[in-house]
């Protein structure tokens, strides 16, 4: 065999399936196939129990507005999140940096602001056992939280290894993939705020 052959190159891009999609991109969409089944039963069984019981209106325990600003900061950061992918396939490491930076900052923010509703919540009495709105409130924005968070802890990742020159505008797989995450948790936190804060 051809010794070039034996090279390994950090800065190539991983093997790509039958389909012509990189491995790591494949496996997400997977990933992201099964988290749609996930949340599509927790959003029906919501729906199910809303509507075959007694419901309180949400307005009267939520802040709207608060989580309507939460929601906002949310999809900045998927925006940015866009710009940074962007930025790094034009070759321009520093502004790639900084959307990653401020993608990493809008979802840590939004991460605060639903730890400060949640102990808001509970100081005045909301707990997940006083009633069913609270467990299915509880159990949805929780699992979606626990969602951003996995998020959060791998954009800090890749902007880690963005800024230590892991990722050029060859080799970005990684930002890309994490990227399809991001906007998907978006895309659910929109529908869960219209879902249970606004209906």
């Amino acid at each position: 065999m051809h010794e070039a052959a034996l090279t390994f190159d950090p800065h190539v891009e991983e093997d790509r399936t039958s389909t012509g999609i990189p491995h790591n991109k494949m496996g997400m969409w997977v990933f992201l196939c099964s988290e749609v089944m996930f949340f599509t039963g927790l959003i029906g069984s919501y729906i199910v129990l809303r509507y075959g019981s007694t419901w309180p209106d949400p307005k009267q325990t939520l802040n709207i507005w608060l989580t309507a600003a939460n929601t906002f900061v949310l999809i900045c950061s998927s925006v940015t999140m866009v710009k940074a992918l962007e930025w790094i396939q034009r070759g321009n490491i520093a502004k790639s940096k900084l959307f990653m930076c401020l993608t990493l900052f809008g979802g840590s923010l939004f991460l605060s602001v639903q730890i400060y509703e949640y102990r808001h919540l509970l100081h005045h009495g909301f707990n997940p056992h006083v009633s069913l709105f609270g467990s299915t409130f509880y159990t949805m924005t929780g699992f979606h939280g626990f969602h951003v968070f996995c998020g959060v802890v791998c954009i800090a990742w890749c902007t880690g290894k963005l800024f230590l020159g892991k990722y050029t505008q060859e080799h970005h797989l990684g930002i890309e993939t994490l990227g399809l995450y991001w906007h998907f948790v978006d895309l659910v936190w929109i529908l869960l705020f219209a879902i249970v804060y606004l209906i």
